[in-house]
């Protein structure tokens, strides 16, 4: 084995770590990287040819790094070196250190060291703030067919370790920057960029819910290695899989709610982004249809099929790529597949349907108060007949819980009974708006879901429990669905039990996806950012609603906003 000599291990380390005296036992320390011997170094650099030496994030979060956490732990510091980083926030910087200084627990205040920033750190690998386009934009004097495309603000954000954008991935991801858009320019930018972007997705291809990066990004597309047949066709050098995920539109439309609800800024309102709520809207009527005639009874092929060369069922639709019947009158909208990307088994699924009735009625209050009042009332009324058809038929009565929410309906009279980690998910609906967290018919699903006998998929071992689903497997619970857990929950005990939980399945300092129920050290996917933003979310939640468990008793709730 050729063994590195010191003046090249000096010159790793200040690649990644910004300062190469460090080199050495002084290097293991238990010190916060920005106090202490992490500092980036002081000299001018080039930023380019830094990143170019910089280590794959998917391997480098594999691996132990110090300094070490204070606590029993002793998690590692994952963040990359400033200098391999792929947005700065300063608010963002200012935010850890408070936050981590009064956190009372060092290896939970490790954690949101290191998950809190994970998006900015890791996953923007493309942004332009949109000055550059407009300066070019003035140089022509024709109007062209695709007019105010790919203009302005754009923001590419992957998932972490697969090199596309999931739109709901993406939204989940900035969630916890919203609250620092109004005061961090650069964040607003960054999210208004991710707004434009999505829109431009939503336009070309809407049945679809990942995507290759943007032409003009000069970064080259990813092949998924799958053998699709999909109706309507795509282009795979924009698209990186197409799976029809009703809350992959209601994610476009809740990161523009939450931007505006945020900043008061309408930046956004372009025409590029209403021919996208139109296209978004086309595709509510089209998946709206029943599969049968409501008059004649004949049979009404769906707008959208898929099929895949498989021999997993939950990766394809059967009946040659339609999925099972849907009937008509409901108000409720099909989704062929589940946000954890597994097929739906009955097509109506609750928690998407849930999430889209409240975004478009957020979307339609936010476009009446910009003057649409024609569009608005659309919204309006068909976030109602959603409404309405989740109450009609998503509420089922089960013999032991009482009323509960259906996972999946079929307008027939079936229903699938269960829960999923992924968002949205039937224990995501108060923080999704949709109800109160006293709601009983809520409380009652709660109660179900997060109990064995209750949800095929909460799944229990020696070393872990939680909600699963089938994406994974039957050994391996989310740490995510621990999380909204939390969020849902008023009871100090509960709450703390389960991030006590989320913590001991995070040796390697970051959230995990999911976690072998009988080993911790048993994982999927070391760097999953979207994971780590809502660990993130969760503790910013606590710091206002919850301070003391965070901080100690008597301490002040933590409020950005």
């Amino acid at each position: 084995m050729i063994v590195p000599s010191l003046s090249a291990l000096a010159l790793l380390w200040s690649l990644c770590y910004g300062d190469a005296s460090a080199v050495g036992p002084d290097a293991v320390s238990r010190e916060s990287p920005r106090k202490g011997n992490q500092d980036p170094l002081k000299a001018p650099i080039n930023k380019a040819k830094y990143q170019a030496a910089c280590p794959a994030y998917e391997h480098y979060s594999r691996f132990t790094h110090f300094p070490l956490s204070a606590g029993p732990m002793a998690l590692p510091f994952q963040r990359p070196s400033p200098h391999c980083r792929t947005f700065d926030s300063p608010l963002v910087e200012q935010i850890i250190d408070e936050l981590t200084e009064k956190m009372v627990d060092k290896d939970l205040a490790r954690l949101f060291e290191n998950a809190f920033p994970n998006t900015l750190d890791t996953t923007v690998r493309w942004h332009v703030d949109g000055t550059a386009k407009k300066e070019k934009k003035q140089q022509f004097k024709y109007r062209l067919k695709d007019e105010g495309k790919w203009e302005g603000a754009q923001s590419f954000i992957v998932t972490g370790d697969i090199n596309a954008e999931w739109l709901r991935d993406s939204t989940n991801q900035l969630a916890q920057y919203q609250k620092l858009a109004k005061k961090d320019k650069a964040v607003e930018n960054l999210i208004l960029g991710a707004i434009n972007t999505q829109a431009e997705f939503v336009i070309e291809s809407p049945y679809c819910n990942a995507f290759q990066p943007p032409l003009l990004s000069h970064l080259l597309p990813t092949e998924n290695g799958q053998d699709d047949y999909v109706h309507p066709a795509y282009e795979p050098t924009s698209v990186f899989e197409c799976k029809y995920e009703l809350d992959s539109l209601a994610h476009f439309l809740s990161l523009t709610n939450q931007f505006y609800e945020h900043t008061g800024s309408t930046a956004f309102l372009t025409p590029r982004w209403y021919l996208a709520l139109d296209t978004l809207l086309r595709v509510l009527d089209e998946q709206s249809k029943p599969t049968f005639d409501e008059e004649t009874g004949s049979y009404m092929k769906n707008q959208y099929t898929f099929q895949r060369r498989t021999n997993t069922g939950t990766e394809t639709l059967n009946l040659a790529g339609v999925g099972n019947p849907l009937n008509s009158g409901t108000g409720l909208i099909r989704s062929a597949f589940r946000p954890s990307d597994d097929a739906t088994i009955l097509g109506f699924y609750i928690p998407a349907n849930a999430m889209m009735a409240v975004e478009l009625k957020r979307t339609a209050a936010m476009l009446r108060k910009a003057g649409e009042a024609t569009v608005a009332d659309r919204l309006k009324t068909r976030s109602d007949s959603i409404f309405r058809g989740i109450w009609d038929h998503g509420v089922v009565n089960h013999k032991k819980y009482g009323p509960v929410f259906a996972y999946e309906v079929d307008g027939y009279g079936s229903a699938i009974i269960m829960d999923d980690a992924n968002l949205p998910s039937l224990l995501s609906l108060p923080l999704l708006g949709f109800v109160e967290v006293s709601e009983k018919t809520y409380q009652n699903t709660r109660k179900m879901i997060l109990e064995k006998a209750g949800n095929p998929y909460f799944l229990t071992g020696k070393s872990f429990h939680g909600i699963g689903g089938p994406h994974i497997g039957l050994q391996n619970a989310w740490p995510m669905s621990l999380l909204v857990q939390a969020m849902t929950s008023d009871d100090d005990e509960e709450i703390s039990k389960v991030l006590e939980m989320v913590k001991s399945a995070s040796p390697l300092g970051l959230v995990h996806e999911s976690i072998n129920v009988n080993l911790v050290r048993d994982f999927t996917r070391s760097w999953f950012a979207w994971a780590n933003s809502v660990f993130a979310q969760t503790i910013l939640d606590l710091a206002e609603r919850k301070p003391h468990l965070l901080f100690g008793k008597d301490a002040k709730p933590y409020i950005i906003e």
